[in-house]
């Protein structure tokens, strides 16, 4: 095709977002990648394509400085212009060529792209009764707005500590109040040196993975448990071994039983996913003795305690340890909001320093204009009036479901331990003749009825030993809905429920 032919075959689209300059730009360079315009060809002058396309002379001397400056083109005033013949020969790719990965990814890269495969993040607008969820309706964001734009006042004078970098293990004053607040609130032993700031705890486990464990490292995982902690491990090479959850919370007889070579155990002490369990002392005390004397890790994920409605929150595992075992691993996504992306790690000191250093080859240091927003919430008493104000909430807010469950569906559904947390576990009662419903038929008929729900064997490990199997049942989460709603997601499941599963 002539080169005329080629630039004006089709005309340029006007009244566009993309400007004329940058269209005829592109298309050029498509014709020059393609081979269509070969090293060596000439262009047309400018005052020619100028007539050729009906556009101005600026246009086409844009387009042709842009190529000029990117090494498509050379020339000169006088002198024409032309396709660069330094430019390799390019070659027309098959037209039934698809689109792909240049090759398949290796091992490692595979593990991070499927990892979270079966972790299903929430969508659409807020319904009853989405688990793990905090009540957003409660939080103070005009507050939070004014404390951002204090900072932000202070920044545009100094460029203050909040618009350059920062340390990696995260805005010094927070660490300071985190300190405080944890030794006060969970007994955690630590020094603010200890505490690295992370986004989220999604990203302390990966960051804990990746620096305690070598492939083929077995890890002890409960199961049901948080799939969202199995991901970073099987990422980092680890054989993931699950361990049955009881009414005491992990059963580490069994673990120490089973698998009592492992580097690594995953638990949540304080409020077990989806169970609600609550490891008992004897517990603790038997993991904390073993892992010591396996010279083993434990990380205590401790991701929603601030809310337990009997008493105030139990004191971490951590301050037990004597050994420099556990790692405490903490998020603000349940009491603040999860699009904050701020958790926290209480290493043991020798683990703090070469943790902070990995955080800083992943994202250099967490965002530091939130994490000062966040150290003012806590500094002027924000913090604490917020986790009253919320637990009173969730507090009436559980206390709706238990009742309506118990008028609604008593006869079909029994309550799990309800003592802490966001969520309540339910197990379906067997009919007259023993039979119990498909969880996952239930979950699917509740979804299009409106209602969000989990079934308890979304939380099973694919990989769980009979010994951790779970009867069936739901997750219904309680604190991000009023009761009203509450009351009418209730009535909604409890025809879902009847439809699916009719007693005879």
């Amino acid at each position: 095709m002539h080169v005329h032919d080629l630039i004006g075959a089709t005309p340029l689209a006007r009244g566009g977002a993309t400007p004329l300059f940058r269209q005829l730009y592109t298309r050029l360079k498509d014709a020059i990648l393609q081979g269509a315009l070969a090293p060596g060809a000439r262009l047309p002058a400018t005052r020619e394509l100028c007539r050729l396309l009906g556009v101005s002379r600026q246009t086409v001397l844009a387009a042709y400085d842009q190529l000029t400056a990117e090494g498509y083109l050379r020339g000169g005033v006088g002198q024409g212009t032309f396709v660069d013949e330094a430019l390799p020969l390019a070659r027309q790719a098959p037209a039934s060529s698809a689109p792909g990965l240049l090759r398949a990814l290796p091992e490692r890269g595979a593990a991070l792209a499927t990892a979270m495969a079966r972790i299903r993040l929430y969508d659409g607008p807020l319904r009853a009764f989405r688990p793990s969820m905090p009540g957003l309706d409660l939080f103070p964001f005009d507050l939070w707005r004014k404390l951002e734009a204090r900072h932000l006042r202070k920044s545009s004078f100094h460029l203050g500590p909040y618009l350059g970098y920062g340390p990696a293990n995260g805005y010094a004053p927070l660490r300071e109040l985190l300190c405080a607040y944890l030794r006060a609130s969970r007994g955690v032993a630590c020094t603010p040196e200890q505490i690295v700031i992370t986004s989220g705890s999604q990203q302390a486990l990966y960051l804990l993975a990746q620096l305690l464990l070598a492939p083929g490292d077995e890890v002890w995982v409960e199961s049901p448990g948080y799939q969202g902690a199995c991901a970073p491990m099987r990422v980092a090479g680890a054989r993931i071994r699950t361990v049955p959850v009881t009414r005491e919370g992990m059963d580490v007889a069994y673990g120490a039983r089973h698998y009592p070579d492992a580097r690594l155990v995953f638990a949540t002490p304080s409020h077990q996913l989806p169970l609600g369990a609550t490891m008992s002392l004897a517990r603790r005390l038997e993991l904390l003795r073993w892992a010591a004397a396996r010279r083993a890790w434990v990380i205590e994920d401790d991701y929603d305690s601030e809310y337990r409605y009997t008493g105030p929150p139990l004191a971490s595992m951590q301050s037990l340890d004597r050994a420099g075992c556990v790692v405490y691993v903490g998020t603000l996504s349940k009491v603040l909001f999860p699009a904050l992306r701020l958790g926290y790690v209480v290493a043991p000191p020798a683990l703090a320093e070469p943790l902070a250093r990995a955080k800083a080859v992943i994202d250099m240091h967490h965002a530091m204009l939130p994490q000062a927003v966040l150290a003012d919430f806590i500094a002027e008493g924000h913090f604490m009036r917020h986790i009253r104000r919320t637990r009173d909430a969730y507090a009436e807010r559980r206390a709706t479901l238990m009742a309506s469950l118990g008028e609604r569906l008593g006869e079909r559904l029994a309550c799990g331990p309800a003592d802490v947390g966001l969520d309540l576990c339910t197990h379906f009662r067997p009919d007259r003749k023993g039979r119990i419903p498909n969880e996952a038929a239930i979950a699917r008929a509740a979804g299009e009825a409106g209602i969000e729900l989990r079934p308890l064997g979304y939380y099973a490990n694919a990989a769980a030993t009979p010994e951790c199997a779970v009867a069936p049942g739901l997750l219904l989460g309680f604190s991000a809905v009023k009761p009203e709603a509450i009351r009418k997601g209730v009535e909604a499941l409890a025809r879902v429920i009847e439809g699916q599963w009719p007693r005879r």
